[in-house]
């Protein structure tokens, strides 16, 4: 689960951000018309509130990346462990990987959002995912993560006692897990990136901000591994410049 060696990121060109453009509009059109994606909404949310131009904070070391950290498409997640959708776009987002990490072309970040008036346990998940990445690294967090998604029941929550000896089997030394999870900086590190979500409209779980060049656009809850296929493969057509983007004239 390490991110692959450090590559230099292709030059975007116009065409590719035109064509990034119009897969945002795809997105939008389809989910328009479709039945409704599954999502788990924070109780207070409104349709007025999923619109936003906000931007997610840039990428940095303290992130956790499955992939090329230096890719071109990038998926920020935010998500919610306790959350039965989120679950299911793991699975998918797993698959993607599989499929496509090995390009080096597309990296995933996972990113804290807990939904604690719907998962009162979701804090405290979040804040062992984050002791276990700090102490040992990028690996042991997908390890952990991994693990979490694996072992829940969809529909059930996640067994919090369980929760050392998942550090454990991560990599993460048991006494140096629980000197962590007493550290305050974890808790303020989680109410963080669950505050950059909200600020960028997320009101639900899953919430996905696909980035290319610059330009960014929303996959909004837990659309399913086709969808997501495809979107990520139109994107690597287009920067292999296998799909010609760029408007036609008369």
């Amino acid at each position: 689960m390490e991110p692959q060696s450090n590559q230099t990121s292709p030059l975007i060109p116009i065409a590719i951000i035109f064509g990034f453009a119009l897969i945002a509009l795809a997105i939008f059109f389809t989910n328009k018309d479709s039945e409704p994606v599954p999502v788990q909404s924070t109780p207070d949310s409104t349709s007025g509130d999923q619109v936003s131009d906000g931007k997610p904070r840039v990428v940095d070391a303290t992130d956790y990346i499955y992939g090329n950290p230096n890719a071109p498409i990038l998926m920020i997640e935010y998500s919610d462990y306790e959350c039965p959708f989120c679950k299911q776009y793991h699975t998918t987002m797993n698959q993607i990987m599989d499929e496509y990490g090995i390009s080096g072309k597309i990296a995933w970040v996972y990113r804290q959002f807990p939904l604690t008036q719907l998962h009162p346990n979701a804090a405290k998940i979040s804040e062992a995912g984050l002791c276990v990445g700090n102490i040992g690294g990028n690996e042991a967090f997908w390890k952990f993560t991994n693990r979490i998604f694996e072992e829940r029941d969809i529909n059930a929550p996640t067994n919090v006692t369980r929760l050392p000896q998942y550090a454990i089997d991560a990599g993460v030394s048991q006494n140096d897990y629980i000197k962590c999870m007493n550290d305050e900086r974890m808790k303020e590190a989680v109410l963080a990136s669950a505050e950059d979500a909200f600020k960028i409209g997320a009101r639900g779980t899953p919430y996905t901000v696909l980035v290319v060049g610059g330009q960014q656009a929303i996959i909004n809850g837990a659309q399913p591994y086709n969808v997501v296929r495809e979107i990520v493969q139109s994107l690597i057509d287009q920067i292999d410049g296998k799909t010609d983007v760029t408007p036609k004239t008369p």
